[in-house]
């Protein structure tokens, strides 16, 4: 090869170096760039979407959550949240119970907040809970053997007629109040039936004259009560007392005579 051809042939294997040399760097300098697939970009974003889902469905959670307890707590205390009525109605029907005021004197509007105690079913709870601690405190003792410890009841609520049921037509609350009054001669018959098994003495005590003695005897029987100790009525001197006085008086006469009352049980349910 001439002279000419050796010359020629570095040139061309330079500019061949060079061009390679080239295109190593360039390929050098894309392949440190930042390089993502479509797929990889694909997954990327279904990625961010999902969480983005997430945490929107979390937010949402947790502003239901609030706004049911928030709910909540509002409707107890609303709940418990005693109206005016209610309130007067109690104070009225305390002051009538301390001061022996007649059940007729009960005023109207009490009368449907007491029907509305009776269809709650508040009126057999606390009458059953009544009941309760009367027998959680004679299950405590025991009647001496002299027949001396005595218990007085009240009979008039077993004897009372339905002469006031009328008053609650107006109100639709007859078969309440009525069924409210069954209820009630069966938990006092229960507690009578208990006490009379365990050995106690039952001296019953009534406001109706001596008069109505027999009669009363009868409604006594045919309620289911047996075996009383004693029935006291009142004398015709004893007619014009007021309640109070009566009860306070007979029970006197009892003490003088010897006799302890363990417990008196009056109870006048205005119904």
């Amino acid at each position: 090869m001439s002279a000419y051809g050796r010359h020629m042939e570095r040139e061309y294997s330079a500019q061949s170096l060079s061009g390679g040399g080239s295109e190593r760097a360039s390929s050098y300098a894309m392949e440190t760039g930042f390089y993502m697939s479509s797929f990889a970009t694909a997954i990327f974003i279904g990625a961010l979407v999902a969480v983005g889902v997430l945490l929107i469905t979390l937010l949402i959670a947790l502003t239901v959550m609030l706004q049911s307890c928030e709910t909540k707590s509002h409707g107890v205390v609303e709940t418990q949240k005693p109206s005016f009525d209610y309130n007067h109605c109690q104070i009225f029907s305390l002051h009538m119970e301390l001061n022996t005021v007649e059940a007729d004197r009960f005023p109207s509007m009490c009368r449907v907040v007491a029907l509305q105690y009776i269809k709650e079913g508040q009126y057999a709870r606390d009458l059953n809970s009544t009941v309760s601690m009367i027998q959680n405190y004679f299950s405590s003792i025991t009647p001496t053997h002299g027949g001396l410890d005595v218990v007085l009841i009240d009979i008039d609520d077993i004897l009372s007629s339905n002469r006031r049921l009328h008053r609650y037509d107006q109100y639709g609350g007859s078969d309440f109040v009525e069924e409210a009054k069954h209820l009630k001669q069966m938990f006092i018959l229960r507690l009578y039936m208990e006490l009379h098994a365990g050995g106690w003495p039952l001296i019953l005590l009534s406001r109706k004259p001596e008069a109505e003695r027999n009669s009363s005897i009868e409604d006594l029987i045919s309620a289911g009560y047996r075996a009383w100790s004693s029935l006291i009525m009142r004398s015709e001197d004893e007619l014009h007392m007021e309640s109070h006085d009566y009860f306070s008086k007979r029970r006197e006469v009892m003490q003088r005579e010897g006799f302890r009352v363990i417990a008196s049980i009056f109870r006048r349910f205005l119904i």
